[in-house]
C-alpha cells in the first residue's frame, strides 16, 4: 500500500474525527478553503505555524503533524524511551479534561505503569502521545 500524501494524511484524521472542513475551521481558525486545498494537493504542505493551529483541531500533537510534513527528522529525537513515556505521562496528568485514573497516591509508577495509562489515554481520547 502506498503512503498517503500529507494532504491524503489530513483528509483521513478529519474523517476519523468525524469533522467538516467548517468545524475543522471553527477549531482552528485555518479557513475551509486552505484545507481543501492542502487535502487535494493543490497547496503545498503547510507552514509549521498552520500545523500547530490544525494539530488540536485533528487530536494529535504538533510533533506528530511536523514529522508527517517533513520538518521533523526522527533522528532528530534525541529523548529516550523511558523519557518519552515520561513526557506522554505528564501530559496525560496534565489534561484537564481527562481526570479519570489519574490520581495517584503513594507509590511510584513503574515505567510499564505509565506506558499503559498513556495508551488507555490515547485509546480514550484519539490523541497520540507515543506513537507516529
Amino acid at each position: 500500500m502506498a503512503e498517503l500524501t500529507f494532504g491524503q494524511y489530513l483528509r483521513s484524521l478529519r474523517e476519523r474525527q468525524r469533522m467538516s472542513m467548517r468545524e475543522v475551521e471553527k477549531v482552528s481558525g485555518v479557513s475551509n478553503a486552505y484545507i481543501s486545498q492542502i487535502e487535494t494537493g493543490e497547496k503545498p504542505t503547510p507552514r509549521p505555524e498552520i500545523l500547530k493551529k490544525l494539530a488540536p483541531a485533528y487530536k494529535v500533537t504538533a510533533r506528530e503533524l511536523f514529522m508527517r510534513a517533513g520538518y521533523l527528522d526522527e533522528r532528530e529525537v534525541t529523548a529516550s524511551e523511558d523519557e518519552r513515556i515520561e513526557a506522554a505521562f505528564q501530559y496525560v496528568l496534565s489534561d484537564p479534561d481527562y481526570k479519570l485514573g489519574t490520581r495517584i497516591r503513594g507509590e511510584t509508577l513503574s515505567i510499564e505503569a505509565k506506558r499503559g495509562i498513556v495508551i488507555v489515554y490515547e485509546t480514550l481520547t484519539g490523541k497520540k502521545l507515543l506513537t507516529i
